[in-house]
């Protein structure tokens, strides 16, 4: 069921082959003619010799020779003595670098031994460099010198012992002769001595390149030739090189713990003469470059993400003490608070699932909320030293273009081969018109960068390779996911469920082979998971504060117009038109107007024949129509029909869902599709097709191009809280009462506490918390009698006549907020509030600096 059904090469190029032109200057004939110390009158000719390799060769060790020129000898004949007699034939490659530091003379001890071992058996061969070289260039001028059907690529000291050779030669044969007839074999067994971590930084100083991963490896013969024969790179990095193009080329590399000879030095390692520092040194500025070459192109990408990421948001930085994202509603608000609190509580120690710094006296659910432990509590030495407003803005510039990044990784991975069709696939997944939209407050359906990560290991799963090692990262990778963002990850595991259920449609045979492997790695993700989550979910679904759904109304779903018609932010969008068919700005879900939903369509009719594409389109499409919700409006007719979610709706979990966001899914199905075509349209020989397609992508992409996020100047903190000045009026325990309260619908008061480093807490608030007997989810905290009448007639409604009753029911409620002052600003309908608010307590407020000021705590 793996997406790389789409036209991948099941292995490298044929054509890149034509790449050993200009591989390092090398002879490699028959040891009479390449070793100089051969004699001329050498019975081997090279006649003879030829004949004997076009027999047909079943093992070729090719070993460079390096350090260990003084083993040689030994080592010559203990390759013989254990391949003597091997079935099928073998050979010997002995490469010599070319170095001419510390070479022994011609005929000089073990040197000698070797040479004349090489010159008395055909099947032992020298290829001798012009002149000095590196790692990669000796291992490229060996492989490309080898001819049998398997390649074994060991040290000059053998660090390994040869017994080993067994252990690779089972893993490479993985596969073959299979019952099921779907596992391929490796194409390629490498050898491991030491822990990951111990070889991921092997390299001095460099991490992510593995020193020695070829000290002792055996490959197909055909896919090791063809990939060193287009690698690129001299250097220790051509190891991560070649191993990147195998698995590129559509094969798989093994891993196989094998065993150290005792006393021997590591594979790679030097051992003639301990490495001076300065060597040293040179070696690591020699892999560090070799890292950028071989990572260039993927860096580029990663560039032009941030790059576009940076202009999304660039009004926000421009000012971050005095900006707001204009659409934001009061989300910023809420997450820079999000932020903010999880700080404060792991500095002080305290639960980071619960506290009581909003919403007193029942306080707030912080694993029931969008809080994003998975960054916020990573990221608090950042909050700590530049706040919380910069967090809030390196969360969304940075997570835009990483998700940007995996999704480009995951298509070039799985689909297609041309990075820049890759590289725009990924672009759209993460900057679509309706991840643009959540991007004005909504981090959490912005950050997905585990997203892509996630499906991959999925398709891995199918594949069957390695379900217990793939179900263990899936169970990480879901749990993380779970600290970043939980809808997103339930929306994104319906669309892989659609995406399933599609390809058993299309591609029977394939998907019922991936039930077994998908399902025993879904139970092994489960157990990793499960435990690991077992508090936080029984906090969020069953402690302090907990609710069962969330209401979101009626009218959740999209318009059928939303799905043609262009978002606000995008280059052809219309903020009036967009804003009548949407809940808000930030809830713009689908959008993606129709010239885009026209040439993904079309591709889908180019592609038809591919599996993977009809899945895709099957899935985007359910995924369309379950986002119009459970009633579906006729455009132009006022008929409303019943809509498929109607059913999904009301299952547990996915009746919190805002329906209109599962639309998101079809930004990676479109961002696939339009990798794949392009991927195709370059390829296309004529140019004027190619001219064309190329300006179908474009009339399709323009239109929805991102604008960037407007912003406006902020509502500053009374200087009563930057001040300091509300420490005389609240105690410790109570609460500071803003009027009105905080909610949904105004929520400046989150930004006084943020700046006041929750000093106090806050009566009422923005959050989500469970109202009435059924623990009904609301946005807010549980509205009381005085929360509603100061809300009331701050937005318009005249205030009641005050009566005793009013004034008891004031101070029932003041009582249950542990109210210790409340807090009139400077606003609209200020005079009426602070006339309300006086009859209601029984006396008049106290003006300090630019707030009015009710004492109605304990504190004389």
């Amino acid at each position: 069921m793996s997406g790389g059904s789409v036209d991948r090469p099941a292995a490298i190029a044929t054509a890149a082959w034509a790449a050993t032109a200009s591989a390092p200057r090398a002879s490699a004939d028959s040891a009479a003619s390449a070793d100089s110390s051969a004699p001329a009158d050498s019975s081997a000719s090279a006649a003879s010799v030829s004949a004997s390799r076009t027999a047909g060769v079943d093992l070729s060790v090719v070993i460079p020779v390096r350090g260990e020129r003084e083993r040689l000898g030994a080592t010559v004949a203990a390759v013989r003595e254990h391949l003597e007699g091997r079935p099928g034939g073998w050979e010997l490659v002995l490469v010599d670098d070319g170095s001419a530091e510390g070479e022994p003379e011609p005929g000089d001890g073990a040197h000698a031994e070797g040479a004349a071992s090489a010159a008395a058996d055909p099947r032992i061969r020298t290829v001798r460099l012009d002149g000095p070289a590196g790692e990669g260039a000796v291992l490229r001028a060996g492989v490309r010198a080898s001819e049998g059907r398997r390649v074994l690529l060991t040290d000059a000291g053998l660090g390994t012992p040869l017994d080993e050779l067994a252990r690779l030669e089972q893993a490479l044969g993985q596969g073959e002769g299979g019952t099921q007839g779907t596992a391929r074999p490796p194409v390629a067994a490498l050898g491991r001595s030491r822990s990951r971590l111990g070889r991921a930084v092997g390299i001095p100083g460099i991490p992510g390149l593995r020193r020695g991963t070829f000290g002792f490896a055996l490959f197909d013969g055909d896919a090791a030739r063809a990939a060193f024969a287009a690698s690129a790179l001299d250097g220790p990095a051509v190891d991560a090189e070649v191993t990147r193009l195998l698995r590129r080329g559509g094969g798989t590399v093994a891993e196989v713990p094998v065993r150290r000879a005792a006393g021997r030095p590591a594979p790679g390692a030097a051992a003639a003469r301990p490495a001076r520092p300065a060597a040293v040194g040179g070696r690591r500025r020699g892999a560090l470059v070799e890292l950028l070459r071989l990572n260039a192109g993927g860096l580029a990408v990663a560039a032009v993400f941030l790059a576009l990421s940076f202009y999304v948001f660039h009004g926000l930085w421009a000012d971050l003490d005095g900006r707001y994202l204009n659409d934001a509603l009061q989300d910023q608000n809420q997450w820079e608070w999000f932020v903010g609190v999880a700080t404060d509580n792991i500095t002080h120690l305290r639960n980071p699932l619960f506290t009581t710094a909003q919403g007193m006296p029942d306080g707030v659910n912080l694993m029931a909320n969008a809080t994003m432990l998975g960054l916020t509590v990573p990221l608090i030495p950042v909050t700590l030293a530049f706040g919380e407003t910069v967090t809030f803005a390196l969360v969304l510039t940075l997570g835009m273009a990483a998700s940007a990044w995996t999704w480009y990784w995951m298509i070039r991975r799985r689909f297609v081969e041309s990075r820049w069709a890759a590289a725009a696939g990924g672009a759209l997944a993460a900057f679509a018109p309706p991840m643009v939209s959540h991007a004005n407050g909504h981090p959490n359906f912005v950050v997905l960068f585990m997203i892509p990560l996630i499906v991959d290991r999925a398709l891995r799963l199918c594949e069957g390779r390695s379900v217990a090692r793939d179900g263990v990262l899936l169970g990480l990778f879901a749990t993380y996911q779970i600290f970043l963002g939980e809808e997103p990850l339930l929306i994104a595991a319906l669309g892989m469920l659609v995406f399933s259920l599609a390809y058993l449609l299309v591609d029977r045979r394939r998907a019922l082979a991936a039930v077994r492997p998908l399902g025993l790695g879904l139970a092994v993700a489960a157990a990793v998971c499960l435990p690991l989550l077992a508090v936080p979910l029984y906090w969020q679904f069953f402690g302090p504060q907990s609710y069962h759904s969330v209401l979101h109304g009626d009218n959740a779903g999209n318009s059928p117009r939303a799905l043609v018609e262009y978002a606000a932010r995008s280059l052809f969008g219309d903020p009036e038109t967009a804003g009548r068919l949407a809940l808000n700005t930030t809830e713009q879900n689908a959008f993606y107007g129709w010239p885009l939903l026209a040439f993904g369509a079309a591709v889908c009719v180019w592609l038809w024949r591919s599996p993977a594409v009809r899945a895709l389109a099957i899935t985007g499409a359910v995924a369309l129509l379950l986002s119009l919700g459970a009633r579906v409006p006729v455009p132009h007719t006022g008929v409303v029909l019943p809509g498929p979610w109607w059913v999904l709706g009301k299952m547990p979990l996915f009746e919190s869902v805002i329906e209109g966001r599962v639309a998101m899914v079809c930004a990676p199905v479109l961002g696939v599709l339009l990798a794949l075509a392009l991927d195709r349209i370059v390829r296309v020989r004529a140019r004027e097709l190619r001219t064309l397609g190329l300006l179908a992508a474009a009339a399709a992409l323009v239109p929805v191009l991102p604008l960037p996020l407007t912003v406006r100047e902020r509502a500053p903190v009374p200087a009563f809280v930057a001040s300091g000045a509300w420490k005389g009026y609240v105690n410790e325990g109570e609460a500071l009462v803003p009027v009105p309260l905080p909610d949904p619908g105004q929520a400046d008061a989150l930004h006084w506490q943020v700046e006041a480093d929750f000093g106090f807490r806050l009566a009422g608030g923005y959050f989500n918390g469970p109202w009435g007997p059924e623990r009904i989810g609301i946005y807010g905290a549980a509205p009381r009698h005085l929360s509603n009448l100061l809300r009331d007639v701050r937005y318009g409604q005249e205030p009641p006549e005050i009566t005793p009753q009013w004034r008891e029911q004031a101070r029932r409620d003041l009582e249950y907020w542990k109210a210790g002052a409340l807090v009139l600003p400077d606003q609209d309908r200020a005079d009426v509030l602070r006339q309300l608010v006086s009859e209601l307590v029984g006396r008049q407020p106290e003006r300090v600096q630019d707030v009015w000021v009710w004492k109605v705590g304990n504190r004389p």
